[in-house]
């Protein structure tokens, strides 16, 4: 991890309070800390937007908007007269350091639109490559915290384009938090997983969430994408995540919980992460996935090990009912989903594991069926 921490992004710290405002009962505390934060940074015409969109907690404050207002068209004045003076008197350099000294200022008061548009604007005048990426990274970090998805999907392609130019090495691994992050967005958890071991021990990204953050989606996006061996190599036994996962709630039961296959503490450590979860403005709509999901590996898991089992053993082993058991297994095993099936009469579980070898063969089989018909067509071909 970088020993420089830039604080994370005012707007997506916004972002993140008002989704624990949208879930508070005492909203009363949380509306001050926004409050703050906007009046610290001229925010005029993010008020305007709290006030129209969560008007219950934030009444409109005439005085406010008139003194916000006053020092935004103040700066703004100030900042367009710095352009005029450098395009008359200066190179295309400082003309460029001119434009994202506008565009920075309207992502700092949160004028998206027209924060969005400097940054085009400055995009024109930047011919350094590093620089251009850094305009990006502020653009997909206005993404985040609008979750504007289409607005990621198109930079953080654009982001890997100019990497493949030739991207320095912090700014390739800053690309791999932004994109694993919003893989985890969308629900790509092995993508994102993937991306964010990667760059767990060259983590630069805190302008975007804390690095107690970041592990916390590393184990859970880990947890429900890597193999038994893999995770305990790469998570389980992770010096970057052994130093600070004790900070995280949770998270060293539910890690250990289901490598040393302690199924009952397992289960209740899941509850406990999902309710950290249901907390989180970009893991809450995962949630109910998350955990199904989750209780399948953990049955697959328990399961591998027998040829057959009793239910009122395995029961015992998840600290659930026998009812409970035998319901959800039924309907993990109809889906498809657990290869297993239940003798209710014997209150047997019967494992009825894929045999690979013979699934290799047939695929063998239906590959070499495929080659030789293409092959009869060609030679059909070549005897016209």
């Amino acid at each position: 991890m970088s020993e420089e921490v830039i604080p994370v992004d005012h707007l997506i710290t916004l972002a993140d309070l008002l989704f624990k405002l949208s879930n508070e009962t005492d909203k009363s505390n949380t509306t001050e800390q926004i409050l703050q934060i906007v009046k610290e940074n001229d925010m005029a015409p993010y008020y305007e937007y709290l006030t129209e969109n969560y008007s219950n907690s934030f009444k409109r404050d005439a005085q406010l908007v008139s003194e916000l207002q006053k020092k935004n068209e103040e700066k703004h004045k100030e900042l367009k007269d710095k352009l005029a003076d450098v395009e008359e008197n200066f190179g295309e350099n400082e003309v460029r350091e001119a434009l994202l000294s506008i565009a920075e200022y309207h992502h700092k008061i949160g004028d998206k639109e027209k924060a969005l548009e400097a940054y085009r604007q400055t995009t024109e005048k930047t011919v350094a490559l590093g620089q251009r990426l850094d305009i990006v990274f502020a653009i997909q970090r206005i993404g985040f915290s609008w979750l504007d998805m289409d607005l990621l999907r198109r930079n953080i392609e654009k982001a890997k384009s100019m990497i493949e130019e030739g991207g320095d090495w912090e700014r390739r691994n800053r690309l791999k938090v932004y994109e694993g992050l919003y893989l985890l967005i969308v629900r790509n958890f092995k993508g994102a997983a993937s991306l964010f071991l990667e760059s767990i021990a060259t983590f630069s990204s805190s302008e975007l969430l804390s690095y107690e953050r970041f592990v916390f989606y590393t184990i859970i996006v880990s947890m429900i994408s890597l193999e038994r061996p893999e995770m305990k190599k790469r998570v389980v036994d992770s010096s970057d995540i052994l130093s600070v996962v004790g900070k995280i709630p949770h998270a060293a039961d539910y890690l250990n919980s289901l490598y040393n296959c302690q199924y009952r503490d397992f289960l209740v450590a899941l509850v406990d992460i999902t309710d950290e979860m249901k907390k989180d403005r970009f893991l809450s709509r995962h949630v109910h996935h998350y955990s199904r999901e989750m209780r399948i590996r953990a049955y697959s898991q328990f399961l591998e090990s027998y040829k057959s089992v009793t239910l009122s053993s395995t029961a015992d082993q998840f600290g659930l009912g026998v009812i409970f058991l035998d319901q959800e297994l039924s309907r993990f095993i109809s889906a498809g989903r657990l290869n297993a099936k239940i003798d209710k009469v014997g209150g047997i579980i019967e494992t009825n594991r894929p045999d690979a070898k013979n699934a290799m063969y047939q695929q063998v089989i239906k590959h070499g069926d495929q080659l030789l018909n293409r092959i009869q067509k060609l030679t059909r071909v070549v005897d016209l």
